[in-house]
């Protein structure tokens, strides 16, 4: 039985693996999934290596010291992860943004990386906002029968409908 599609692997098995990986987590490391306080740790720890008595000042790195720790670890391996889904599925390419974005924003890479980097600019603001980010909030709360993880699911998803419709006009 042949799971990948003609560009990359199913969504089905890819949502039964992380499924299996998020179970591995707790399990085994007594961890859900979550990511976005990696990347306020790791600015932290980079400011740090700067400026350390600014950073022993601000309240948030009191409980959350800067370091590089399970979550970074957990980002790292989405990363890997990535990698090897995309060499094994013969669908990896050197690209920095995605072609339907030249469609859609201009042949301009520096107008798309901005709208890129905007992007995750809001996004990074909307999971701290939030106190978390969607695999924290969505997949693990849902594991939990949370019924926040499941609002904060929904709530994703309609988001990125919303956004997708306005960006892309429903093509």
């Amino acid at each position: 039985m042949d799971f990948r599609e003609d560009n990359g692997w199913s969504p089905y098995l890819a949502g039964a693996l992380s499924g299996v990986v998020l179970v591995l987590s707790v399990w085994i490391a007594g961890k859900f999934f979550g990511a976005s306080t990696s990347f306020v740790r790791s600015a932290g720890l980079i400011e740090k290596f700067f400026n350390p008595e600014r950073v022993s000042q601000i309240a948030y790195f009191k409980s959350k010291v800067p370091k590089i720790e399970w979550q970074w670890m957990f980002v790292f391996g989405i990363f890997l992860g990535s990698l090897i889904s995309s060499i094994t599925s013969s669908s990896f390419r050197w690209q920095a943004l995605p072609d339907m974005w030249e469609n859609r924003f201009g042949t301009s890479r520096t107008k798309r990386a901005i709208v890129a980097f905007l992007g995750a600019a809001v996004a990074m603001f909307g999971a701290r906002l939030a106190g978390g980010c969607p695999s924290g909030h969505g997949l693990s709360g849902s594991a939990q029968l949370a019924v926040s993880g499941y609002i904060a699911l929904i709530c994703f998803f309609a988001g990125g409908l919303v956004v997708a419709r306005i960006l892309y006009g429903g093509r």
